[in-house]
């Protein structure tokens, strides 16, 4: 039976946590390493981190057309958000082997399965959920990933790449990189289409926050990703100071998470708000576009 922790008085870390991730493999034991990470070392990072991760994958037209195309993210962003975060959430909290997760993933497959998607497209998403925990949490998180923490990722969505029925995987944390900086080269160019699905997630994201902050979301991203992707939206450089102000916000949170915690100890999907689901989780079957479903 694998353990579950508490926090330590109510509010500081327990250091059995990354005592037992340190002990693992990250080829035998990535899904309890991911859950690890995600429910007690790095919730409020990993998600963050998705989020931006998304956000990257907008800036190839290839992506962006199809949700163009799609309509879902200018018609129901929130909803769309949050089926998407439902999703990836159950298999990287209960493990892509689990019944929840096989019933997690088989949902995505069915709902991609009705759009003509290219397995490159496929791949590259695939590859910004591993590169953007690891990037984002090496630079914002309360520590650095170990190597075999960034490994347990990799293999962690290799696997669930296969379960997605993809070809031509990469073997490792450098042919994968090799493969994203390969798309990005052939395909990485400003469109309309880039710049309708940023603004939606930028509209999204504005919802979240008093009326008075929502001219910041924007350039808020825009400081947070770098300049390839700012070309690809058409979105201008913040000001020095903007960018110095909110990587400075990011560098001070992290000194206090060092000993202490303020997400619930574990953050499970039970205990996460969906906005468009006010009343709890929604049934993993029941996400997803309604003309699909």
């Amino acid at each position: 039976m694998t353990a579950t922790y508490r926090k330590r008085l109510g509010l500081f870390r327990n250091p059995a946590v990354q005592r037992e991730l340190n002990s693992l493999d990250p080829i035998r034991d990535h899904q309890r390493m991911v859950h690890l990470l995600t429910a007690y070392e790095f919730p409020f990072d990993i998600t963050r981190a998705l989020e931006l991760a998304l956000f990257h994958t907008y800036a190839s037209p290839r992506v962006s057309g199809l949700l163009a195309r799609t309509g879902e993210f200018e018609r129901h962003g929130q909803k769309r958000y949050d089926d998407t975060s439902r999703l990836i959430s159950e298999f990287m909290e209960s493990g892509y082997d689990s019944e929840k997760g096989q019933r997690a993933i088989a949902h995505m497959n069915k709902i991609h399965g009705h759009y003509q998607i290219d397995n490159a497209d496929f791949v590259f998403v695939l590859a910004t959920f591993v590169f953007y925990p690891i990037d984002w949490t090496n630079r914002y998180g309360w520590r650095k990933l170990t190597a075999s923490e960034e490994q347990a990722l990799f293999y962690f969505f290799r696997e669930v790449g296969i379960r997605m029925n993809l070809r031509d995987l990469p073997d490792n944390l450098a042919e994968l990189r090799a493969f994203t900086d390969a798309y990005e080269d052939s395909y990485f160019r400003y469109t309309d289409s880039n710049r309708k699905i940023a603004d939606a997630t930028v509209r999204i994201v504005q919802g979240w926050f008093p009326r008075f902050l929502r001219p910041l979301v924007q350039p808020t991203f825009s400081a947070l990703i770098n300049t390839k992707l700012r070309m690809a939206f058409g979105y201008q450089r913040p000001p020095g100071w903007f960018i110095g102000l909110t990587t400075g916000a990011l560098w001070l949170r992290k000194w206090p998470l060092r000993w202490i915690t303020f997400k619930p100890y574990p953050y499970l999907i039970e205990k996460t708000t969906f906005r468009y689901y006010p009343d709890g989780p929604p049934d993993i079957e029941a996400v997803g576009p309604d003309s699909l479903r």
